[in-house]
């Protein structure tokens, strides 16, 4: 055998180990892989329970004033002086800003006098009328002079109606120089002072509005409305209004109005909360949180909120078949309430759903449940844990 021949041989005796050996890392390697990934998966599971949920609409809305006012002058004038102070409660009927008026008493005394100058002409054409028909009895007056003195009785009378008139107008003029709150409330900032020069329905002179009651105006979509109807067509519809940041603090409202339009630009329609607001803690054009309890279903399927996920194709969760393996299932969410979640579609009743673990899991992923920790134990650990040190404005370090 030639050198050259026995070279080849080497070459391809030395190929043929490689490939072996390269086989046998390969296999060992996939085996490993493979018995990683069959390794159970740590998670936390729930049963499916029947219960009671309420149907809750929860939407923002603002407070509004009972009733609001907006007071002007009925007159042209001068402010005399402003009696109120900014933010002060006022009683119906109090004086808030008086005009100067000295113009309208002048007036009220000019029309006194033209009604008193009136009524004694008026007394006076009644004295000759009756002087006169005496007279045309006896047949020394003519029966065209009594009609012409008739007449003038007649228009003696006009006089004194439209001199009465213009005095009632005069006293009302006068009135009007002292305006007075249209009911209690609450007043506005100060917008005029003395000296100011004001013209007739045009100068704002304050703001008064009535914040008990108070009312919450709010819209819903339109697909919510049958509901909403039917709702209110039991009675009495009641709501529950928090501060946004403070659930703690609540106040009952009941829902009194619904608007006969729904609003084609946002496809939703408004409504309106009575809120009593007796401590006045609320005030108008104030955001606030308001929960509806629209129906309450019952025996509904209901598993905790945090086994519900979102999807490229909606909501969904995990239940674990008894071989401990996980099967993905499409569900249909009919209500929420207080980290419960009621399901419609796609889950039964003790059907065990995963709750914390769900990025790890596939379809036909095998799991393991993590044990139950006792709430003592939970509270020690809790405890034992070392707080880390903040920073001024609440950075931690």
């Amino acid at each position: 055998m030639t050198r050259s021949k026995m070279l080849l041989l080497a070459v391809i005796a030395a190929s043929v180990a490689g490939t072996g050996y390269w086989y046998q890392n390969t296999r060992q390697s996939n085996s490993g892989t493979t018995a990683r990934s069959a390794s159970p998966v740590p998670v936390t599971v729930a049963r499916a329970t029947v219960d009671d949920i309420p149907v809750l609409l929860e939407v923002v809305g603002r407070a509004e004033a009972y009733e609001s006012v907006t007071l002007k002058s009925r007159l042209d004038g001068q402010v005399l002086a402003v009696t109120y102070a900014a933010g002060q409660h006022v009683r119906q009927g109090e004086v808030l800003v008086r005009l100067d008026p000295g113009d309208f008493d002048a007036r009220l005394l000019q029309a006194q006098a033209n009604l008193a100058r009136s009524e004694a002409q008026l007394a006076k054409a009644r004295a000759d009328v009756q002087r006169y028909l005496s007279l045309q009895g006896r047949g020394f007056v003519s029966e065209e002079k009594v009609n012409e003195l008739r007449t003038g009785e007649a228009t003696a009378s006009a006089t004194v109606r439209a001199d009465r008139a213009a005095l009632e107008l005069a006293t009302l003029q006068l009135a009007y120089t002292s305006i007075r709150a249209p009911f209690s409330g609450v007043v506005g900032a100060r917008l005029v002072f003395p000296g100011s020069a004001i013209k007739m329905n045009d100068t704002v002179l304050a703001v008064v509005n009535r914040v008990q009651p108070l009312y919450v105006t709010f819209s819903i979509p339109e697909k919510h409305l049958p509901r909403v109807r039917k709702a209110m067509a039991s009675g009495d519809m009641p709501a529950r209004v928090t501060i946004p940041g403070d659930r703690e603090q609540r106040f009952a409202a009941t829902v009194r109005f619904l608007d006969n339009t729904v609003d084609a630009g946002t496809g939703t329609i408004q409504m309106k909360a009575l809120l009593e607001n007796r401590d006045e803690q609320l005030i108008p054009g104030q955001f606030l949180d308001l929960s509806l309890s629209l129906d309450t279903l019952s025996n509904a399927v209901v598993v905790p909120a945090e086994a519900v996920q979102q999807g490229p194709d909606g909501n969904f969760l995990f239940v674990v078949r008894p071989d401990n393996t996980v099967e993905p299932r499409k569900v249909e969410v009919s209500a929420s309430f207080r980290g419960l979640s009621a399901i419609g579609k796609g889950v039964a009743s003790d059907e065990v759903v995963v709750t914390d673990g769900q990025l790890r899991l596939a379809p036909g992923s095998l799991v393991q449940v993590k044990p139950t920790q006792p709430e003592g134990a939970a509270a020690a650990k809790a405890a034992a844990t070392p707080v880390p040190a903040t920073q001024p404005g609440g950075n931690t370090k």
